[in-house]
């Protein structure tokens, strides 16, 4: 994980990993209990059980990118203030 603080990372990764074994399930199940009716509703079925899994996963993924954003503007204001007393 890229983020500074651990136990926010361990959180992070936990939880990414949450979410895309809640995809995961959530298509696979969705698809081999529909698969028999028809192939088309199966794949529609599992693309739509998947849509919470991949939100999540999304989101997390959004939150660690702000947060890398946010790291690396005070690492630029740092050291552009440390140029400015020179």
């Amino acid at each position: 994980m890229r983020l500074e603080n651990r136990a926010l990372s361990f959180v992070i990764n936990f939880l990414l990993g949450v979410s895309w074994a809640v995809m995961l399930l959530g298509a696979l199940t969705s698809f081999l209990s529909l698969y028999h009716d028809s192939l088309v509703v199966a794949i529609v079925s599992a693309f739509i059980a998947a849509v919470p899994g991949l939100a999540g996963v999304l989101l997390l993924e959004h939150f660690i990118t702000s947060k890398e954003k946010l790291h690396e503007l005070k690492k630029q204001t740092r050291l552009l203030q440390r140029l400015l007393k020179e």
